[in-house]
């Protein structure tokens, strides 16, 4: 590895600049994506002001708006740096990202994490993955499985509709956009009954479509259901 290194040194994931290992950020990358760390909301992940006393704490928009899920979390913030990595996966082909993501978003994770975790991500629709050709969602929770060393199911969930996109769409819109659009896959019901669900996608907004595969899953017996995405749509304190 040190002789392939002196040869073709470790590139910073986001600017190609010369880095001291793989798979990493350089320092000025780094500064520029804003993860996830210190005192965050309980349900969502978001960064909050203050130091962390070991409460469970929320956001406003959590408070507002109560998730149907136990607890969430995120890797880092969509904007900066973050915003850039998390565009290129889903539509650039970096799929060399994957390892790194998956690895944020297992650190984020870890507190949700037990040891009958069942990892599952949002599905895709079958005829958005043929257009797309992955589902992004399916290749964290299928490296976060590997990570944790927990049991994973890419096919957990289906998606029934081809639902238009969730962008530009208020809460509302987005909440009646997602109404019976994901259910479980009736092929793996025997392995949800009262486990704990880690539900995985890359990006959170309103969290309407995290909501429809939460109530999916404890309609199906779920002893309790969690949520982790790679990054989270909001103002930073």
């Amino acid at each position: 590895m040190h002789a392939l290194h002196a040869v073709f040194p470790p590139r910073c994931i986001a600017c190609g600049e010369e880095v001291g290992s793989d798979f990493g950020l350089c320092l000025s990358c780094w500064e520029q994506t804003s993860f996830a760390t210190g005192t965050v909301c309980d349900a969502c992940g978001v960064p909050l002001p203050g130091d962390d006393g070991g409460e469970a704490v929320l956001c406003d928009d959590c408070l507002t708006h109560p998730r149907p899920w136990t607890r969430g979390r995120t890797a880092m913030m969509y904007s900066g740096v973050g915003r850039d990595l998390v565009l290129a996966f889903k539509h650039a082909d970096r799929l060399d990202l994957v390892r790194p993501m998956a690895g944020w978003m297992a650190q984020a994770a870890r507190a949700l994490i037990t040891p009958d975790t069942l990892i599952a991500p949002i599905p895709l629709h079958r005829l958005r993955l043929l257009k797309r050709r992955y589902n992004q969602s399916a290749l964290l929770a299928k490296a976060m499985a590997r990570i944790t060393e927990r049991e994973g199911c890419v096919d957990l969930f289906l998606r029934t509709r081809n639902t238009p996109s969730q962008k530009g769409h208020d809460r509302g819109a987005r909440l009646a956009n997602l109404s019976d659009a994901i259910t479980l896959n009736p092929a793996r019901a025997d392995l949800i009954a009262g486990r704990n669900v880690l539900i995985v996608d890359d990006v959170m907004t309103s969290g309407a479509t995290l909501g429809a595969a939460t109530q999916a899953a404890m309609h199906a017996g779920a002893g309790r259901v969690d949520v982790v995405t790679l990054a989270r749509v909001a103002k930073a304190p």
